[in-house]
């Protein structure tokens, strides 16, 4: 059946538009400031490398300002910095360097997002995820998957210094963000372990990365993959490059957080060149060309939205010509 249109009621497009407008719809063909599809991946956040030991000082003097206890976290994040920008380390994370001090204990609390620590110097810490605790020490990598009940405290003699890794903004985005602080405010510890598949130990890594190979097209050093199916949104890696190596110049859709955990060198990403030592943490946001040179033997962490990508069919990689 034909439908027949009053054009007197809209006589011209500037009509249309006003009348559009009251029914809650937009034209698709009009030029708008921000388009709706673009030729290639561009993003505001910026390729930029954070010191370890210039905020490790920061941190210092946080500790005698700030209680843990009130705080529920003294920790100092990483914020990308463009100008609209509040928090965010890059589009899917928010990063940041955390201390506590000897005798401490930070309250357990839980949320939706996913969440990793990196031990950068620790002797005597320790993290207790659902009721279990495990030692964090230098090295390690330490994970809370969302949801889950958390918090950490420190039995040693000197103050613990790590990397927090949450996909927070991601959480933002899609909206399920969900936050509760536990009723007994420090959760208790019902068993005490050494291994957990919440807890990737520095030397069983070392020693995997001993018998690992770099990829065959030079795009990564000698690289593990941390299998941390409570984390499905994130790829995570530990990669080794020897002093002089360099990888190739390539870029991917997926956002990049890498924690040098030994080592120095520097990356190029996007034109610029950030220079890095043991401690330090850089980001290479999508889309961005990279490459890493290391000027000394070195060692990366690296916490990427690679299997989102993946999921969602948008993950794509290209090398420079």
């Amino acid at each position: 059946m034909s439908v027949a249109y009053d054009q007197t009621s809209i006589p011209d497009l500037p009509a249309l538009y006003r009348h559009a407008d009251t029914l809650g719809v937009t034209p698709g063909w009009i030029k708008r400031e921000q388009p709706l599809l673009w030729p290639q991946p561009k993003t505001e956040f910026l390729p930029t490398r954070w010191s370890y030991a210039h905020i490790r000082h920061a941190l210092d003097a946080a500790g005698g300002l700030i209680d843990v206890a009130l705080a529920e976290r003294r920790n100092l994040i990483l914020r990308n910095p463009f100008a609209a920008n509040s928090f965010a380390t890059a589009r899917t994370f928010a990063c940041a360097y955390q201390m506590i001090l000897p005798g401490e204990k930070a309250p357990t609390h839980r949320h939706s997002s996913h969440a990793l620590r990196v031990i950068i110097e620790a002797e005597g810490a320790y993290s207790v995820v659902d009721g279990e605790k495990t030692p964090m020490e230098t090295g390690d990598v330490v994970l809370t998957p969302g949801w889950c009940w958390h918090g950490h405290g420190h039995d040693g003699d000197k103050a613990a210094y790590w990397f927090d890794g949450l996909d927070v903004p991601l959480t933002h985005l899609l909206e399920p963000m969900f936050f509760e602080e536990h009723p007994q405010k420090y959760a208790p510890v019902t068993s005490t372990v050494t291994a957990s598949k919440f807890r990737f130990i520095a030397a069983d890594m070392a020693r995997q990365l001993d018998k690992a190979k770099p990829h065959p097209d030079g795009l990564h050093g000698a690289r593990i993959v941390l299998d941390a199916p409570d984390i499905p949104v994130m790829l995570l890696t530990m990669e080794r490059l020897t002093s002089g190596q360099s990888t190739l110049k390539h870029r991917s859709t997926a956002n990049q957080v890498f924690v040098v955990t030994g080592g120095r060198g520097e990356t190029e990403a996007g034109g610029t060149r950030l220079t890095w030592q043991r401690g330090d943490t850089f980001v290479v946001p999508s889309w961005t060309l990279f490459r890493h040179k290391a000027s000394a033997d070195a060692q990366l962490f690296c916490m990427s939205d690679e299997p989102l990508l993946r999921f969602s069919h948008y993950y794509r990689v290209e090398t420079e010509q």
